[in-house]
């Protein structure tokens, strides 16, 4: 249920349950961090974490977090796993993104996302809390108060909003959202693993 495509250095990851919204189950969430695992040893130039269907991913399989899925600390290890990457990470945003699958695109570089998407961290509702890197994250791209807005108020985001707030870098057409995600690779993935290292350095 996790694609993973290997271009050379450039690595394409998949949800791949759409058949429940790509929602996330702890042998998903096992094969994200050793896929990561892998991709920091291989030093890879250039990684995109996509979605299959309409719905990026819907965040833990509800099941297994009320199992203890939503405290297991896979979901910050995998999180850190893509911060740590020195890599370009680019969260290509198929459709909405939900709970705790935010995690992982707000640990990426880079949100691009489609204009149907729609964006809410339900944690508030459902007793759980978010994973512990996640409110530093968000707050650091939307201000505290959006967080809050988000996180506490439990609104929910249209990709419009999203884009306002600097939740989301770029709004692209499902159909041109792989090819817009290349086009943001190519100068890293052009460049020597040092030179690429040292400018992510500096911006972090």
């Amino acid at each position: 249920m996790i694609g993973l495509d290997k271009d050379g250095a450039r690595w394409v990851v998949t949800l791949n349950r759409p058949d429940k919204a790509n929602s996330l189950t702890r042998a998903m969430l096992g094969d994200l961090d050793d896929i990561l695992a892998e991709a920091a040893r291989e030093r890879i130039a250039a990684l995109v974490i996509t979605g299959t269907g309409k719905v990026f991913s819907a965040g833990a399989d509800l099941d297994e977090a009320r199992a203890g899925l939503a405290t297991d600390p896979v979901w910050e290890s995998v999180s850190g796993r893509i911060a740590a990457l020195d890599a370009l990470t680019v969260a290509a945003l198929n459709g909405t993104l939900a709970g705790g699958a935010f995690g992982m695109a707000l640990a990426c570089d880079l949100r691009l996302a489609v204009p149907e998407a729609k964006f809410f961290y339900p944690v508030m509702k459902l007793g759980f809390l978010p994973q512990p890197s996640d409110p530093g994250r968000l707050a650091a791209l939307v201000g505290p108060a959006r967080a809050k807005l988000i996180l506490m108020g439990g609104a929910r985001v249209g990709a419009d909003e999203a884009l306002s707030f600097g939740l989301v870098d770029r709004l692209v057409p499902q159909d041109g959202l792989m090819a817009a995600a290349d086009d943001l690779l190519a100068a890293p993935l052009a460049a020597s693993p040092e030179h690429r290292a040292a400018i992510k350095a500096l911006l972090e």
